[in-house]
C-alpha cells in the first residue's frame, strides 16, 4: 500500500532478529536494522522520512510512550507519523500515557493532529477479559500526526 502511495524506500527496525528476518522475507523493505525502541536511538539521522509508522509496538511492556519524540526526531519537517496502540483493558494505563504524550507535542507546536480514529474491532484477544463487549476482538486506535516545520529564527 505504502508504494502504491508514493513511498517507494521503505525501511524497517524492529528489536527481534526472528522479525527482521521475516520483514526480509517479504522483499518489501529496502533496509532493516536491528534496534530496542525506547532505550536505544533510531539508526537514522534527523528529519530523514517522510513517514514514519509504528504499528503493533506502542503498548504496555513494549515501547515506552516517551518513545514518540524519537519518532518526530527522524521525521522530516511536513512529514506523517502514524503510530497505533490498543484500547484492551490492560493497555488502558499505556493508552493514557501516550496520548498525554501526544497532546503535549501537539501543544508545544511540535506536530499537529490529522487523524485519530478508534477501530472497534482492530485484532483478536487473547481471551475474553480482554474482549470488547463479547466480540472476540479488542479496540485499537490510529493517530496520524504532521511534522510542523521548524519556526525560523
Amino acid at each position: 500500500q505504502l508504494h502504491g502511495h508514493g513511498f517507494g524506500r521503505v525501511d524497517g527496525v524492529d528489536g527481534s532478529a526472528g522479525m527482521l528476518e521475516r520483514a526480509r522475507d517479504t522483499g518489501l523493505y529496502r533496509e532493516l536494522r536491528c534496534c530496542v525502541l525506547g532505550p536505544e536511538p533510531l539508526p537514522a539521522p534527523a528529519g530523514h522520512y517522510d513517514a514514519v509508522t509504528v504499528v503493533g509496538a506502542l503498548g504496555e511492556g513494549q515501547v515506552p510512550s516517551t518513545a514518540v519524540t524519537e519518532l518526530l526526531r527522524v521525521t522530516r519537517p511536513g512529514g506523517l507519523l502514524c503510530l497505533t496502540t490498543r484500547s484492551n483493558p490492560s493497555n488502558l494505563r499505556y493508552k493514557a500515557e501516550l496520548e498525554a504524550a501526544l497532546e503535549q507535542l501537539e501543544q508545544q507546536g511540535a506536530w499537529e493532529k490529522v487523524l485519530a480514529q478508534e477501530v472497534e474491532c482492530w485484532e483478536k484477544a487473547t481471551s475474553e477479559e480482554e474482549s470488547t463487549q463479547g466480540t472476540g476482538y479488542i479496540s485499537g486506535v490510529v493517530y496520524v500526526y504532521r511534522k510542523c516545520a521548524i519556526p525560523e529564527s
